[in-house]
């Protein structure tokens, strides 16, 4: 291996969120030096992701098929649509067993400082899917940093002008907290949000 070749494996470790130079080093160097085995199926498993994994037809989550297995289940609720912003927050949810329903996943939220706009998180698609005629509520599950709301704010509005009911998770003081130690805008949501 040249040293180019080093320096390109690092540099293609570093594009990982939260990896800097420091971190890509050691994962290269320890993939190199004593797990090349390790090293040989990462790559090949990186290829196969890279050529059969795609968007979803339906929801816009990775899957192998034209339509991911949660679309396909007959035993989820139609009606009900549930928007995230990543296939993570997606897993998250199903995660807790509460939620029957479908699923749109944005890719991304709305950041015009970083110029992610309207047409970069799909939400021409999602209108589309939120229109079919079966569904009629559509549950805003977006992150709570500003950059959340604001995409959560642009949905609703669009959505509401649709005839959609449209609703937002929930937020509020977590269980088990101090309230001199939780920031005042969770507090001043939890007030407002209260039932």
């Amino acid at each position: 291996m040249s040293e180019r070749s080093l320096e390109a494996l690092i540099e293609a470790l570093r594009r990982l969120p939260g990896v800097g130079v420091k971190s890509a080093q050691r994962m290269a160097f320890h993939l190199l030096q004593h797990d090349r085995d390790g090293a040989q199926r990462l790559a090949h498993a990186l290829t196969q992701a890279v050529q059969g994994v795609h968007h979803c037809q339906r929801c816009h989550t990775f899957t192998e098929a034209p339509v991911c297995g949660l679309c396909e289940d007959p035993g989820r609720d139609t009606r009900q649509l549930l928007v995230v912003e990543t296939p993570a927050d997606q897993a998250a949810m199903e995660r807790t067993g509460s939620y029957r329903g479908l699923y749109f996943v944005l890719m991304g939220r709305l950041s015009p400082l970083d110029g992610v706009g309207l047409d970069d998180i799909g939400v021409h698609p999602l209108l589309e899917r939120a229109t079919d005629g079966v569904v009629e509520e559509v549950i805003l599950a977006t992150g709570f940093s500003a950059e959340g709301e604001a995409t959560a704010h642009v949905l609703s509005q669009a959505l509401k002008v649709r005839g959609l009911t449209v609703t937002r998770l929930a937020r509020g003081v977590p269980a088990g907290s101090e309230l001199e130690y939780v920031d005042l805008s969770t507090i001043a949501h939890a007030l407002s949000d209260r039932r």
